[in-house]
């Protein structure tokens, strides 16, 4: 329809098994949008190329701590933590562990999380493995108030991980954070011997509400 009202449009490719699995075309796509629209500027495309960069640099590490992490959340429930600017990190995290690793996860935010479930860590849960997302230029109160979390949840889980991010800039902190994140999604679905791809449930979710018309 695009074509043929000679509209300006992007094509995606057809052959991906998941939109999951499509993060490095949608995402460039809407940030190369942004960029014609004058939106943003150079840096963040340039930002784009050097997380690249620093991915590709550091796959082998990457790949290395994620299974790693892996392996010392598997059978807990992930609860991840981060500041409010890298929340779509946390949420990202959250739903591969969801979709790929066939587990259930939650995350929250700092500071909002400190004014309220901050409250619930009043018991034991041997269940639960806490990641902590950090980076060290976090807003210096930030920083703070992650310490006195962990000093205060660590009464109560002894399953706590903190992962500090590599690169410059926000864009290349983010995509390193995705792509580890990613990373232990897919280990943690071989270790738990599911189907990374499957999501027969949202079939049936979309097939249920199709009947409705």
């Amino acid at each position: 329809m695009a074509k043929e009202r000679a509209y300006d449009y992007i094509q995606m490719p057809g052959d991906w098994p998941s939109p999951r699995a499509c993060l490095g075309y949608s995402l460039v796509q809407q940030l190369y949008v942004l960029y014609k629209l004058n939106i943003i500027g150079r840096t963040t495309i340039d930002q784009i190329k050097s997380s690249i960069d620093l991915i590709k640099y550091d796959q082998d590490e990457i790949k290395n701590k994620a299974e790693k992490i892996a392996a010392l959340i598997k059978g807990k429930i992930p609860v991840i933590y981060t500041s409010d600017r890298m929340e779509a990190v946390a949420v990202r995290f959250r739903q591969q562990i969801n979709e790929n690793s066939k587990f259930l996860a939650w995350h929250h935010v700092i500071p909002e999380m400190n004014h309220n479930e901050l409250v619930g860590w009043k018991d034991v849960y041997d269940n639960i493995a806490v990641i902590y997302f950090r980076n060290k230029d976090d807003f210096r109160r930030n920083a703070v108030r992650m310490d006195i979390n962990k000093e205060v949840i660590s009464k109560y889980c002894d399953s706590i991980i903190e992962i500090y991010s590599k690169g410059q800039s926000l864009v290349e902190k983010s995509m390193y954070f995705v792509h580890l994140g990613d990373w232990v999604s897919w280990y943690l679905a071989e270790l738990r011997g599911v189907d990374a791809l499957e999501v027969n449930v949202i079939d049936h979710l979309k097939g249920e509400l199709a009947k409705l018309g």
